[in-house]
């Protein structure tokens, strides 16, 4: 019997213990993580690649663009582009004088922000700069979507001689050197 007394008083003092707390109302813990919003990722994506109906003078072309993979490197140089040049690029040995990071753009800000970017090095006499795209692993599979129209882009710009994707402390994948055409100033030693 004195089992039962020791369960009451253990009610009893249970009881007395959680007086005045109200119970919970949402069977889940809040993580603190805000959650996904499918829908409003798939609008934004869409838009992103929306064409603009206003008419390009940039001679960037957004008609065929070659989709790459977020892994793969990339490399392209234009005719005359020696190899050894390539190679120098490619392993990070040019050192580069500018650098912008494309994330989170859209394609049409992208290609505005790139455009203006690579027309300021072409006037400052800048020989190399750095293109962050991003790699957009997604677990979708999708391609990702600025790391496509950067390459297809940068073949197409009339400064661009040559680009490589950069070594790992300077972006890797997610980033290319860009080799651009110099007209040489006056009174430059080069």
């Amino acid at each position: 019997m004195t089992h039962d007394s020791n369960e009451t008083d253990d009610l009893d003092l249970f009881r007395q213990a959680i007086r005045g707390v109200k119970p919970i109302k949402v069977d889940q813990a809040d993580t603190g993580k805000p959650r996904t919003d499918h829908a409003r990722l798939r609008t934004l994506r869409q838009g992103a690649v929306r064409p603009d109906n206003r008419i390009k003078v940039d001679g960037l072309s957004d008609q065929f663009v070659m989709d790459v993979q977020p892994e793969e490197e990339l490399s392209w140089a234009s005719n005359g582009v020696q190899e050894s040049q390539l190679r120098k690029l490619k392993t990070g040995q040019i050192p580069f004088d500018g650098t912008i990071d494309l994330h989170g753009m859209t394609v049409e800000k992208a290609r505005e922000i790139l455009w203006e970017f690579l027309a300021e090095a072409n006037r400052l006499e800048i020989r190399c700069v750095r293109v962050t795209h991003g790699k957009a692993m997604r677990k979708d599979g999708r391609k990702p979507i600025l790391k496509s129209h950067v390459n297809t882009w940068l073949r197409q710009h009339p400064k661009v001689l040559g680009f490589t994707s950069c070594i790992p402390r300077h972006g890797g994948t997610g980033s290319v050197y860009v080799l651009l055409k110099r007209t040489m100033l006056e009174g430059r030693d080069e």
